[in-house]
């Protein structure tokens, strides 16, 4: 600890998500880090650039990284991928259900391998440093070391679950009931809010492994993630699988399903729910349910995604649901979250839907994750108080009299033809005032 500086600043054009309607920018800013517990740095000021020398210029221990007109933006959150999926993010997608089985099931089944599995987590912790994600909400394979590996490997603040899969699976990726809530019993008891308890959807997990994995998990504090509504076609599916299992005969919807299984909570994250009934709005609602929006996933397949449709933003609003930003590795194609919410800006433009502006995009990709984690007392975005998670991008000048949006748009938004480009956007991550990544000489 002697080595290390009490207080850090750093200056450069600072971004601070707020809400959906408001952010922060500062120009000539200065953000000042306070070393405290653990050697962690939290900000102890932002704000202009020359007010933040005084502070800090009147200790001798400090430090000072001057990033000119670079920018500094908080470190985001991805709030649903599958980890195990990198390698067939760019399969073809015909199909919701027909990738699953191809592509997707097949390639997870290799990380049954604890080799395979460390050293792939290893890997993908590299990407999502590279791309500047520092927390959110991840699906495992069924096997619990790949929960374990990730957890382990992973830098930030995640919830993390292994896929219960027990009927209607291929035999090589299937556990029994009694496997499947020993390992809910194992990895919820060990890693309490880090462990997110994952039936994979409806027509893999049994309702007695859904009900009976959600006491267990209870207990322990942990979150509950699955996917709900993507297709139209898997609706049709699960409908007609449940209708033949005792006690689900009458079922009328998909999430009245997890609603008997006593899924849904504040504590619950559904992915996808595009296709949502206005009953199935008014039970999110009133249950706090979340919803993880993968704009890059439900895509048109020419901009490889599985044409799933559109989510309607502006209802779950109006029906007070809280919903954040993901990516969905490998439904959607790639990893970086600058990604995401190009793709939510111009999905919603090409169809003349107002609001869903780049502030909106940026909220919704921070703080409002951290908020859907019960972590935004002191993560999401750089008030003081918080953290010091953020990220270094590319330098971008003002222009007069231009709104914030507008700027947001110049510092973020890429073509769809150059979206590949966002991989290799972010040129630093730093977390908690540590630098994790960087590619600058």
């Amino acid at each position: 600890m002697d080595n290390l500086p009490l207080y850090k600043c750093f200056l450069g054009t600072i971004i601070n998500p707020v809400n959906d309607r408001h952010c922060n920018i500062v120009r000539k800013g200065g953000l000042v880090l306070k070393r405290g517990k653990n050697s962690d740095y939290k900000v102890s000021f932002i704000g202009k650039a020359q007010e933040a020398l005084k502070l800090v210029q009147r200790r001798e221990d400090h430090v000072i990284h001057d990033y000119g007109q670079k920018i500094l933006m908080p470190g985001f959150f991805d709030m649903h991928f599958h980890w195990v999926q990198d390698d067939v993010r760019l399969m073809p997608k015909d199909n919701l259900l027909t990738w699953l089985s191809k592509y997707t099931w097949p390639y997870e089944s290799k990380f049954k391998s604890k080799k395979f599995s460390k050293n792939k987590a290893k890997q993908f912790s590299r990407e999502l440093l590279q791309v500047g994600t520092l927390g959110g909400a991840v699906y495992a394979s069924i096997h619990p070391h790949s929960v374990s590996d990730a957890l382990e490997s992973f830098v930030g603040n995640y919830t993390i679950g292994n896929v219960l899969m027990t009927m209607n699976s291929p035999d090589y990726l299937t556990m029994s009931e009694k496997k499947s809530l020993s390992s809910v019993e194992e990895l919820s008891s060990k890693y309490k809010s880090s462990y997110c308890l994952t039936p994979r959807f409806a027509p893999t997990t049994s309702p007695y492994v859904m009900s009976e994995g959600r006491k267990i998990s209870k207990k322990y504090n942990s979150f509950v993630q699955t996917h709900l509504s993507e297709t139209k076609n898997e609706i049709e599916y699960v409908l007609s699988l449940y209708k033949n299992i005792k006690s689900f005969e009458k079922v009328d919807s998909y999430l009245d399903i997890y609603d008997k299984c006593g899924l849904l909570s504040s504590k619950t994250i559904m992915g996808h729910a595009i296709h949502l009934t206005p009953k199935e709005w008014k039970r999110m609602s009133t249950s706090k349910t979340n919803i993880a929006h993968c704009p890059t996933s439900n895509a048109p397949l020419k901009e490889k995604g599985l044409g799933s449709g559109l989510f309607d933003f502006k209802k779950a609003d109006r029906m007070g649901v809280n919903w954040a930003l993901a990516s969905d590795i490998g439904g959607g194609p790639f990893l970086s979250m600058f990604d995401v919410m190009r793709s939510f800006v111009d999905q919603n433009k090409r169809k003349k839907v107002t609001g869903a502006t780049w502030i909106r995009a940026l909220y919704r990709s921070t703080l409002a994750g951290a908020k859907m984690l019960t972590l935004s007392k002191e993560y999401g975005n750089l008030d003081v108080g918080k953290f010091g998670n953020f990220l270094i991008l590319p330098e971008v000048k003002f222009k007069k009299g231009e709104s914030k949006n507008d700027f947001l748009k110049r510092a973020f938004h890429r073509p769809l033809k150059r979206r590949e480009e966002y991989s290799n956007f972010v040129l630093e991550t730093w977390y908690k005032g540590k630098k994790v990544y960087s590619k600058l000489i």
